[in-house]
């Protein structure tokens, strides 16, 4: 069999996306066979000025599989001198239990070894392609990914980080099943090879949901990443999604997908471990304190709010607040390293001047404070403040000023000084951070009555309840307990159970806690658990109770 010549060899085109110039695509060209026989190699010529990549021999089956065959999902991989990370995260490529898979590694210009550790795995596998380009940065090294990829649906990996091998087979199982347009899991932490929870990702997964929306489940705000999450292609050109330049485009275009998506999956599995890498190198998360990358997070930070102020402006106070909790400490870190603060002040107005003012009064007291001394310049105190939080964030006191019905504030640096230092009371304003602290700690039964004991504080006051009263409730009615304390923060009561007659089978235990003019309501936990206690009636019957005696 002979080749024709090159000016015959067919291309195929489609156009991608009607919110987008039309791209060329090229799916593969017709195969030199007498090439391959001979061992020459595959070029791929790439665009956004890339240079021709050499793929390895492969066999004429693979390469006739690779140009003719849809895989069900494409993964790309943008690569950039991760070298000692990459094997292990193709490795887990490799490793997935969903096999219909392709994967384009898109080399971002590397100067070390990683590109010869891609060539080895396209080597190898005939699943994995190899891409390149001038070093342009992750998203347009992603958008060629895109370009080139072949499948139904589209996922993303960082090269440095690992992929369960059950993942892609969880998330495209998902979207097979309810037809959803996203499916995101949950994420942990890659530290020195132990997994940790991440952070940025804690409280998003914990109730794990199919065919919902970011609307409905704001906590996906908090999911503001894209390689934890497989897309349908169509919905992804139909929206016209793509990567801006810069290091954090991703946000911009999870927050997009969350929001344009009619349908999202959340698993409850890790579908993505994220690597902290060692100390001293410089990743793009590493980073990430200086100057001109706090200036692309912020437009990173803008991009986002414009979109949601457009399209889904019920999510902009929950966004803002997540970029005080979350975004604002590298700048703080910046603030606490540098020798000269002026570029970083200027930096720190523009940041508070981008978020709402709602936001910023209604952030807890001691990032008031912190904001307080970043808007006026304040650095030497910032940074006492920052130690203090550091050192006794968790234990930090709150305390009652005033007589009768008294204010309660943040017992942090200055907090004495404020007056003189011109900070307002409302700066240290924690009234509502106060948090009831009840739970059953021991029970037992003493004759026909049920003996318990506890504990009642609130959070961060370093002083006794004025009053507690306990109530039992079966969501009906209501029965109050005589209340004994025990020392400073205990409390008896005993469980007369024939004043439970015609009630429910299930107790809670509710207490109120009143002290200095604060009234605090909840239910009492069962020890240390995160749930509430119950009392379950003994021989309770419809008809009537059996109580022993």
């Amino acid at each position: 069999m002979v080749a024709p010549p090159a000016h015959e060899r067919q291309v195929v085109v489609h156009h991608v996306s009607q919110h987008r110039s039309p791209l060329l695509i090229v799916y593969g060209l017709l195969l030199n066979v007498a090439d391959y026989a001979s061992g020459k190699e595959l070029i791929r010529e790439t665009e956004s000025g890339g240079r021709p990549v050499h793929a390895a021999p492969e066999t004429v089956p693979a390469a006739k599989e690779r140009c003719g065959m849809i895989p069900l999902l494409s993964v790309i991989v943008p690569i950039f001198n991760v070298e000692p990370y990459l094997t292990e995260c193709l490795k887990s490529l490799a490793a997935q239990t969903l096999d219909d898979i392709e994967v384009v590694l898109v080399d971002d210009g590397s100067t070390d070894g990683s590109r010869r550790v891609a060539e080895d795995f396209v080597a190898r596998d005939g699943r994995f392609v190899l891409l390149g380009q001038r070093n342009l940065g992750p998203g347009p090294a992603r958008n060629l990914g895109i370009r080139q990829a072949r499948g139904t649906y589209l996922a993303f990996a960082d090269s440095d980080d690992v992929v369960p091998p059950e993942a892609y087979r969880r998330l495209v199982g998902s979207l097979a099943e309810t037809g959803s347009e996203v499916a995101c899991g949950a994420v942990r932490r890659l530290v020195d090879g132990v997994l940790e929870e991440s952070i940025l990702h804690e409280k998003v997964f914990r109730r794990p949901q199919l065919c919902t929306h970011i609307t409905d489940k704001q906590v996906l705000i908090r999911d503001r990443t894209v390689w934890n999450k497989v897309y349908r292609r169509d919905f992804w050109e139909r929206c016209g999604l793509a990567f801006s330049a810069g290091i954090y485009e991703d946000v911009p275009v999870a927050m997009q997908a969350h929001v344009l998506a009619t349908s999202v999956d959340m698993v409850g599995d890790v579908v993505y471990h994220w690597r902290k890498r060692d100390a001293g190198e410089t990743s793009i998360t590493q980073r990430r304190a200086e100057l001109p990358n706090l200036w692309e997070r912020l437009a990173a930070i803008r991009a986002v709010r414009a979109f949601l102020d457009e399209r889904a402006p019920e999510l902009l106070d929950g966004f803002d607040a997540l970029v005080l909790e979350k975004d604002i400490l590298f700048l703080f870190q910046a603030l606490e390293a540098c020798d000269e603060s002026g570029p970083l002040l200027e930096l720190g107005a523009a940041w508070l001047a981008a978020l709402s003012p709602k936001a910023l009064a209604t952030a807890p007291s001691l990032r008031r404070l912190e904001l307080h001394l970043l808007r006026h310049g304040m650095v030497r105190e910032l940074r006492k403040v920052r130690a203090f939080r550091r050192a006794r964030e968790e234990s930090a006191r709150i305390v009652p000023r005033g007589r009768g019905d008294a204010e309660w504030y943040g017992d942090y640096p200055f907090f004495r000084r404020r007056r003189r230092l011109r900070i307002p009371d409302e700066v240290f304003d924690a009234r509502d951070e106060l948090k009831l602290i009840a739970r059953v700690e021991e029970c037992s039964w003493s004759g026909g009555e049920y003996r318990l004991r506890g504990k009642v504080a609130i959070h961060r006051v370093d002083r006794k309840v004025d009053k507690v009263n306990l109530w039992l409730s079966d969501g009906r009615r209501r029965v109050p307990l005589e209340v004994r304390r025990a020392g400073r923060h205990g409390v008896t009561a005993a469980i007369d159970t024939r004043r439970l007659v015609g009630g429910g089978p299930s107790w809670r235990l509710q207490v109120r806690a009143e002290t200095r003019g604060l009234v605090l309501k909840g239910w009492a936990r069962d020890g240390d658990a995160n749930s509430a206690w119950r009392f379950f009636v003994p021989g309770w019957s419809r008809s009537g109770m059996d109580i022993p005696q």
